[in-house]
């Protein structure tokens, strides 16, 4: 690997992992595995206590990202207002997709998310499963908003909090 390379994210910079979500470069460092020496950035996630190592090189090709831009933000608070789409497939496929979709790093996709398993108090409860599914992608979500709206994550779950009000409210 050469050094001229311009390495597209840094040290102290704000990133989104699609398994993970919302992690802290604390460094990039060389470590030699299996003989080969490989440049990786070293990715704090605070709220789990975890570090993650990932390959320059393959940061991209994995689908790491810078966070969103406050459009995109925008984006998805618009996609929290809308009806709720539950499609009639069996829960295990549509629990599926809600992973899918949660580990894909997509803020939209989070968001669909978000907005189709949330409910309100008059609605039935969700089963322990959906429940999971919710709360981890509320979780995403709210985490990417707070690290885009300079690191509040209790005015972000305020924020998304009353954008999914809201929708029950009209």
């Amino acid at each position: 690997m050469t050094k001229s390379k311009k390495l597209e994210f840094r040290p102290n910079e704000f990133v989104v992992y699609p398994a993970h979500g919302v992690g802290q470069i604390v460094s990039v460092e060389e470590q030699e595995v299996a003989g080969i020496t490989l440049e990786l950035f070293v990715i704090s996630f605070e709220k789990d206590k975890m570090t993650l190592r990932v390959p320059t090189h393959k940061a991209t090709e994995i689908g790491m990202r810078a966070l969103s831009s406050p459009d995109v933000i925008t984006h998805a608070m618009k996609t929290l207002r809308g009806k709720a789409k539950v499609k009639r497939a069996m829960w295990s496929r549509r629990a599926q997709e809600y992973e899918q979709k949660i580990n894909s790093g997509d803020l939209i996709a989070i968001a669909e998310v978000v907005r189709d398993l949330h409910r309100t108090d008059d609605q039935r409860e969700q089963s322990y499963s959906e429940r999971q599914l919710y709360e981890a992608a509320l979780e995403r979500l709210t985490r990417e908003v707070a690290a885009v709206g300079g690191g509040d994550e209790l005015a972000a779950a305020k924020q998304v909090g009353d954008v999914l009000e809201s929708r029950v409210a009209a």
